[in-house]
């Protein structure tokens, strides 16, 4: 008897220590560039205007085993934006948009997570700009996870949502079919 309560505290105990091993902290891989931060706009109904935030950094927890306990925290320096246009980006971060010098950061920290399967979720968070603070929920896809050739352990996500500019006090006039941007994210990071 005492050997099958052994057995089983041993059972137990391997059990819990598993899950414990498989949730796990990630930071978000900015030094090595394998994140990214994209916006898409439509030029006066035309075409697109691309660009990304060149400085952001974050972290998020994720496990397979309780993928609805994951969450994640953004931080985007709002004047690292990049448009490939340095009299754009100018006006970019000037009043009329970002308003850099007022509020030079951006912030994204998720509510809750839902996953429908193994690799299609919904986040919900809260995400100020420009001073405002607005709860959205937008889709996201797990791409992967594994070990890297360096030894440690990866696990990457994209997602995109779309943002009414005036939510956010941006109300300058770029014409009726620029009303909103699309973000994209795309998010790799390294378990700590």
């Amino acid at each position: 008897m005492k050997k099958v309560l052994a057995a089983f505290g041993l059972t137990v105990a391997t059990l819990f220590s598993s899950a414990g091993i498989a949730a796990a902290d990630y930071k978000i891989d900015v030094e090595g560039a394998h994140a990214f931060i994209q916006f898409k706009i439509k030029h006066l109904g035309y075409s697109w205007l691309l660009g990304r935030f060149n400085t952001f950094d974050g972290d998020f927890s994720y496990d397979a085993n309780s993928p609805n306990d994951s969450h994640i925290k953004l931080e985007i320096d709002v004047a690292s934006i990049d448009s490939n246009h340095a009299e754009r980006d100018k006006h970019l971060r000037n009043k009329d948009f970002l308003d850099v010098k007022k509020y030079p950061k951006a912030t994204f920290k998720s509510t809750k997570i839902e996953f429908s399967d193994a690799t299609s979720a919904t986040v919900t968070g809260e995400l100020t700009l420009r001073g405002v603070n607005k709860t959205i929920s937008f889709p996201i896809s797990k791409i992967g996870e594994g070990k890297d050739p360096w030894g440690g352990y990866r696990v990457g996500f994209e997602g995109k949502t779309e943002l009414k500019l005036s939510d956010y006090g941006i109300t300058y006039n770029l014409g009726p079919a620029s009303t909103h941007v699309a973000l994209h994210l795309y998010i790799e990071g390294i378990r700590k």
